[in-house]
This record gives C-alpha cells, sequence and structure tokens, in this order.
C-alpha cells in the first residue's frame, strides 16, 4: 500500500483533488495565466504540454515517489494550479512538498497558504510524518519567502543540484519542519489566513 493514498483535502475556499486527466484544460488555463512557463526558475508546463505534465505526475505516483494534486476554487471549480507531495520516503516517515504553481492572478492571495496548511496537516496528522521538507531554485526568490513564512527552517544549500528547463544548473535551497514544530506553524498560519479574511 502507497504511503500517500488518495484524498481531497478541502477547507478555507480551495480544495486539492488528485490530479487527473480531467484537469488538463483547467491546468493549462492556469499556466497561461501569466505565462508561467516562460520563468527559467520553475517547472510549470507550457499549455500545449500539460498533458504531458499530468500523465508524468501519474507515472511518479504509481513508482510511489510523488502524489501530485490539482489545485481547485473550491466554490467555482476552477484550477489554480497544481501541488505535490515528492521524495515520499515512509521508512523515515518525511515527504516534501513542491512542484507548486498558481495561476499568476491568484498568486500573493490566501490560496497557497490555505493549500499547504491542508497539506502540512496531513502530513504530520494524518501521515504521521517525522518530516516535511522544501526545495526551491536558489534564484526563487519568491519561492523562498513563501517557504519561509510557513515556519519552515532553512537546512542549508546544495551546490550543482539539477538542471534549469534552460540548462543552467542550479543551486538547491532546502528548508524543512519537525513535527514538533508543527503546532506552532499551525498556530501562525491560521492567525494569517484569519486576517487575510478579515482584510
Amino acid at each position: 500500500m502507497a504511503f500517500v493514498q488518495p484524498v481531497t483535502l478541502q477547507g478555507r475556499g480551495v480544495r486539492l483533488e488528485p490530479l487527473a486527466l480531467a484537469h488538463e484544460a483547467g491546468l493549462a488555463a492556469a499556466a497561461a495565466d501569466g505565462q508561467l512557463w516562460k520563468l527559467r526558475v520553475t517547472s510549470v508546463p507550457e499549455p500545449q504540454d500539460t498533458r504531458a505534465y499530468i500523465e508524468t505526475a501519474l507515472t511518479m505516483r504509481e513508482a510511489g515517489s510523488r502524489f501530485a494534486f490539482a489545485v481547485l476554487d473550491d466554490a467555482t471549480g476552477r484550477v489554480l494550479g497544481s501541488t505535490s507531495y515528492h521524495d515520499i520516503l515512509p521508512a523515515v516517515r518525511r515527504v516534501e512538498i513542491g512542484y507548486t504553481w498558481y495561476a499568476q492572478s491568484v498568486q500573493r492571495t490566501h490560496v497557497n497558504t490555505a493549500a499547504k496548511l491542508l497539506m502540512m496537516g496531513h502530513a504530520f496528522d494524518t501521515l504521521a510524518c517525522h518530516v516535511v521538507g522544501w526545495r526551491t531554485d536558489n534564484y526563487n526568490f519568491a519561492s523562498q519567502r513563501a517557504i519561509e513564512r510557513l515556519g519552515a527552517r532553512k537546512d542549508g544549500v546544495i551546490r550543482g543540484h539539477a538542471l534549469r528547463r534552460d540548462g543552467t544548473i542550479r543551486d538547491t535551497v532546502m528548508y524543512s519542519m519537525r513535527a514538533g514544530e508543527w503546532p506552532e506553524a499551525r498556530a501562525q498560519l491560521l492567525y494569517l489566513l484569519e486576517r487575510h479574511a478579515l482584510a
């Protein structure tokens, strides 16, 4: 049995559904919102490559190494982007959260905080993970800030770690959160979401 089982996570205006081919059109529209594939520090698919992106994610799900979600607006069903558990290590009860991207029109809104709250809660409270990790490009400063706002701690930098889409080699910034740090992080994320709701 896979460590991460199919599940839909829902709350605070967003819904995370297991990524499927049925999400292709919505995901392509989300990628086109801001032409996100042109950013050299992300792996957002070009709209015409969305089906292959989903198929790759499904292959990785079968292998047990990644579980991808479509992120939807809960009220309208509009696909806003995608996020995943990856580098899933059942033996040490560790997952990473990544492959995250959203339509430009919902960036810097409550969407990422709400989605990460759901994923972190599922990882720590349901899967009983000891550690949740994140990684990002050393030049993706927006991603680094977003990860740090979640309460994750910077572990360090792996130099010369991976290829970018443009063929250059990136350094990877690694972050993590331990289970004992989750209650305080959850309280802070709930506080931020409440502030957003009142704004």
